[in-house]
C-alpha cells in the first residue's frame, strides 16, 4: 500500500507531497463535484485505518529522495475525509519532527465539532476546510452529508476551530454553476464566513472530473460576483498545470495508479508527465494501464481524465 504520493502541483500549495491516511473512498460526504467518485457507503466512524509506523516509514523514505526545496508543503489529503483517520494528530506531530517543511491538512471540516479532531489539527501550519453552502438545504444538495453531520453542527465546528487555532485557516468554496454561484446564495455564504473569520477564502471550480456529469464550473461572471460578495480575503484559485512526480516504483502503472487514486489526471497531463521519463514508452504505458484493471477513463468537459477503477462514476459502472 502506498500512502505517500507526489510531489504534485497544487493550486495553493506549490509542489505538494501528499499523505493519504484513509482508503478510497472513505468519506462522510458525497459531494456532487467530487473528483474521486461517489462515497458508497458513507463512512462517519474515525478508525485506525493503517499502521502509523508504515505511513511514517514511507514519509521518511520519500523525504530522503527529495531535496528540501523540491517540496513546498506536506499535505495530509485523504481519498475521502482526512480526519476520519483516528491517528491523524499523531501523524502530524511525527512528521513535524522529521522536517521543517510546513504541513497542511485538507478536510471537509465536518468533524471539527469534535474537540479531539480540533486538537489533532492544532499543530498543522495550515488547515483548509470546505464551506460550499450558506443554508441547510443547499448543504444537503451539494455535499450530501452523512445524517449525523447536520448543518448547524458543521458550522459550529468551523467556528469553534477558528477560536482555538493559531495557524492559517483557509476556507475553500467550490463554486458550481447554478447551485451556489447566485447572489442570494453568495450573500448567505458571506454572512457565515464573516462569523468564522478565516484568514483567506479560496474560490475554486470543479475542474477535475466531477462525479455527477451535470456539474459545471461557475462561469467568469459567477467568479467575479463571488469575489465581490465574499470580500477582500477571497481570491479565485486558478486551475493548476504541471507535471507529477511518480516517485520510485517497480513498475510505472502502479506509480500512475498511486497518483490517480487521489488526484485524477487529464490524459494530456499524464502524457506530459510520462514524457519526463525517457525510458518510458508512453503509448505502451497507456495500453498497460488500460489492461491493468486498476484505472478507468472518465470524460468531462470534453476532456479525458484517468482515475482509479475503484472510483464509482455512475455512467462508467
Amino acid at each position: 500500500m502506498k500512502y505517500v504520493f507526489g510531489p504534485v502541483p497544487s493550486r495553493r500549495l506549490g509542489q505538494s507531497l501528499g499523505i493519504d491516511p484513509v482508503p478510497l473512498k472513505t468519506c462522510n460526504w458525497n459531494c456532487v463535484y467530487c473528483q474521486l467518485g461517489r462515497s458508497i457507503p458513507l463512512s462517519n466512524e474515525r478508525k485506525e485505518y493503517f499502521q502509523v509506523d508504515e505511513i511514517l516509514l514511507q514519509v521518511k523514505k520519500t523525504l530522503q529522495q527529495h531535496q528540501k526545496e523540491e517540496i513546498d508543503w506536506i499535505t495530509f489529503v485523504g481519498s475521502g475525509e482526512t480526519t476520519l483517520n483516528l491517528n491523524l494528530g499523531q501523524l502530524i506531530q511525527a512528521v513535524k519532527k522529521m522536517t521543517s517543511i510546513p504541513i497542511a491538512v485538507i478536510t471537509n471540516g465536518s468533524l471539527l465539532y469534535l474537540p479531539a479532531v480540533r486538537q489533532d489539527l492544532i499543530a498543522a501550519d495550515a488547515v483548509l476546510p470546505s464551506l460550499d453552502a450558506g443554508n441547510p438545504r443547499l448543504y444537503k444538495k451539494i455535499n450530501r452529508p452523512h445524517p449525523e453531520i447536520t448543518f448547524s453542527r458543521y458550522v459550529d465546528g468551523l467556528k469553534a476551530f477558528r477560536s482555538e487555532y493559531q495557524g492559517k485557516l483557509w476556507i475553500e468554496v467550490m463554486l458550481v454553476k447554478d447551485l451556489n454561484d447566485g447572489e442570494r446564495e453568495l450573500l448567505e455564504l458571506a454572512d457565515l464566513l464573516a462569523a468564522i473569520h478565516p484568514d483567506e477564502i479560496h474560490i475554486l471550480q470543479p475542474t477535475r472530473p466531477p462525479v455527477e456529469p451535470w456539474v459545471q464550473p461557475a462561469d467568469k461572471e459567477g467568479l467575479l460576483l463571488a469575489q465581490k460578495i465574499l470580500g477582500s480575503s477571497a481570491r479565485v484559485i486558478a486551475p493548476v498545470t504541471g507535471t507529477f512526480d511518480l516517485g520510485i516504483h517497480e513498475n510505472i502503472t502502479d506509480a500512475i495508479v498511486d497518483i490517480i487514486t487521489r488526484h485524477p489526471m487529464k490524459e494530456i497531463e499524464l502524457i506530459e508527465t510520462l514524457q519526463h521519463y525517457p525510458q518510458v514508452d508512453v503509448k505502451e504505458t497507456l495500453r498497460l494501464l488500460t489492461e491493468s484493471g486498476k484505472a478507468q477513463v472518465v470524460e468531462r468537459y470534453g476532456e479525458k481524465y484517468w482515475s482509479a477503477l475503484s472510483g464509482y462514476y455512475p455512467e462508467n459502472s
